[in-house]
């Protein structure tokens, strides 16, 4: 399994991001723009620094200059893209078979709802992809999935429809379970956040439509 660690420009909880790497590996490492002061401080080399580079400190982005096989991609502020959009088409042409995306979640809502529409191409092409804060793990589902206490990001588990409608979902094992319940975006909010394991393993189904799942925590 080949995984990329891609470092946006978003606030980063840096002590999380140091115990997180320390349990993770990756093969390749993207900075997206500002994301790079994040990158220097956590002591990474990134592979490929991709963006418009209006962001990041130019001290910064002038100390990494200097490493050679650093592989720049500049590109120009009036584009269609978002600088994540970008780093991640990268790293599915890398080849690799998960992304996780540190950064993409703290600061400004509308990057943080553009990053999640990245999510969407990395569903397309069969790459696990996921938004990782402290509090949070992010990722978008279109087929069932087993949850396991043990490996759950936080206590909580929360689905939200990413499609105007998702259809025929079934929960088993969770505390607030369902059966073949239909979903529709602004329709009972409420009904499938904050859901908590039962059991110490739980599953979803559902037939048609994408989920935006959320395991978090307080």
């Amino acid at each position: 399994m080949k995984k990329c660690l891609i470092v946006t420009g978003g606030k980063l909880d840096l002590a999380f991001a140091r115990s997180f790497l320390q349990k993770e590996s990756f093969q390749k490492i993207i900075a997206v723009d500002g994301g790079l002061e994040a990158v220097e401080a956590l002591g990474l080399i990134p592979d490929y620094v991709v963006g418009d580079f209006d962001t990041v400190n130019p001290a910064v982005l002038e100390r990494f200059r200097k490493i050679p096989y650093i592989v720049w991609e500049k590109h120009r502020p009036e584009k269609n893209e978002t600088d994540t959009e970008l780093a991640c088409n990268r790293g599915m042409t890398l080849a690799c078979d998960r992304i996780v995306f540190l950064g993409a979640t703290g600061g400004r809502l509308d990057h943080m709802l553009g990053n999640i529409h990245v999510l969407y191409a990395c569903l397309q092409r069969g790459v696990e992809a996921w938004l990782i804060d402290s509090q949070n793990k992010l990722y978008l589902l279109d087929q069932g999935k087993r949850f396991y206490q043990e490996e759950l990001w936080g206590k909580y588990v929360s689905f939200l429809p990413y499609t105007e409608k998702v259809e025929g979902i079934t929960l088993r094992g969770f505390r607030y379970p369902l059966n073949e319940k239909n979903i529709r975006k602004g329709e009972e909010a409420g009904l499938c956040i904050s859901n908590e394991l039962a059991e110490k393993e739980a599953t979803i189904e559902l037939a048609e439509g994408i989920l935006i799942c959320v395991e978090s925590r307080d």
